[in-house]
């Protein structure tokens, strides 16, 4: 991460910037009106990361700047994470400096919090952590009243949980996530809402069945499911997939089968190309599948990918780099028609921005 300067006075005019620049980037394709979701202009970072900096008997956090691993620059302040992290980071540290056990070698700090106030930490140490260590790192837990992990090469030391349970109101209805340390979730939770209804407006009058690639922990399957009979799922995280299972069983979802398999893997199978032991009981062939949801890595969607997409009536496609994106629509559109296009700012004041774009075949 890069220092990002937070400034609620340039909110606008960087947001109408990033508009302007994704109209000329997809100025070549037929753009309907671009949707704009916009961020809270601060406190809207519900995971980070930062290098601990330990200097004679002082100890702050630092970052670097994009590219430059030298000039480290002190941290004091920082408006761009959630108010759960906001009122514990500093105080944290007030906490660790004097204390050997815990400070010592200790280079990063994880924070990863929900809406509803729950906050997990994670420290992570050059040198073996141990029994005396959860012993002082459970004073910090009952002082914070957070959860905490500690982490150093080939240990991982939990007080009593890895994760949290975030709670998302979605259109009126409360969805239950459980988003787990070390593995991804949506970092800025209010554009997530965003971009969750924003699909499920896309997708109302779709119907039949759905087809998800890389579904994370459920983050857009379970809310989705509703306007679907049935959805299939695919992610190859492990700790994704049970995440994601428990969160299908917690919000009571019984149209959703998630599989542990590669998206490559699975458009092979849905194209009969090969079989796995994991889809055999799943009945894929019953299955009258309108629409692809895809969310990919910045890298985008591989060719074959792109080919096995292109097979369904409806494309969703949510991109975290608009790079890519633009690269796969310009197969895509050779067969698909572009009825909706969206922006959604999870990154304020910096250059990144998410999409989301839905299509249906001419």
């Amino acid at each position: 991460m890069s220092i990002t300067v937070v400034d609620p006075t340039q909110y606008e005019t960087q947001l109408e910037q990033k508009k302007a620049y994704v109209r000329e980037q997809f100025s070549g394709f037929d753009l309907p009106e671009i949707e704009v979701f916009e961020s809270p202009r601060s406190h809207y970072r519900m995971r980070c990361e930062f290098r601990v900096w330990h200097e004679e008997d002082d100890l702050y956090y630092v970052m670097f700047e994009k590219g430059n691993k030298h000039e480290r620059i002190r941290i004091d302040e920082w408006p761009m994470v959630a108010k759960p992290i906001n009122d514990v980071m500093f105080k944290l540290l007030d906490e660790i400096r004097p204390n050997e056990t815990l400070r010592r070698r200790l280079f990063q700090i994880d924070f990863l919090c929900t809406l509803n106030g729950e906050l997990l930490v994670t420290l992570l140490y050059h040198r073996p952590i141990d029994e005396e260590w959860v012993a002082e790192a459970r004073k910090l837990k009952e002082k914070f009243n957070i959860q905490i992990i500690g982490r150093s090469r080939k240990t991982k030391l939990l007080l009593d949980q890895d994760y949290v349970i975030e709670k998302l109101d979605i259109n009126g209805r409360e969805y239950i996530y459980k988003q787990v340390e070390n593995s991804f979730s949506q970092p800025n939770a209010e554009v997530c809402r965003h971009m969750i209804q924003w699909s499920l407006d896309a997708t109302q009058n779709a119907g039949g069945d759905m087809v998800e690639l890389y579904c994370g922990n459920g983050n857009f399957t379970l809310p989705l499911a509703q306007n679907f009979g049935r959805v299939v799922a695919t992610e190859i995280a492990k700790v994704s997939v049970h995440a994601a299972k428990y969160n299908i069983e917690a919000n009571g979802i019984d149209n959703v089968d998630v599989v542990r398999i590669s998206s490559e893997e699975f458009s092979q199978v849905l194209s009969g190309e090969i079989e796995k032991r994991r889809t055999k009981d799943l009945a894929l062939d019953s299955c009258n599948f309108t629409t692809v949801l895809v969310d990919p890595p910045r890298s985008g969607l591989d060719d074959n990918t792109v080919k096995q997409v292109q097979e369904y009536q409806n494309i969703l496609y949510i991109s975290c780099n608009p790079d890519t994106l633009k690269e796969n629509l310009e197969v895509i559109t050779q067969t698909h028609k572009l009825e909706r296009f969206a922006i959604f700012d999870q990154f304020p004041y910096t250059e990144h921005l998410e999409c989301g774009v839905y299509l249906t075949r001419k």
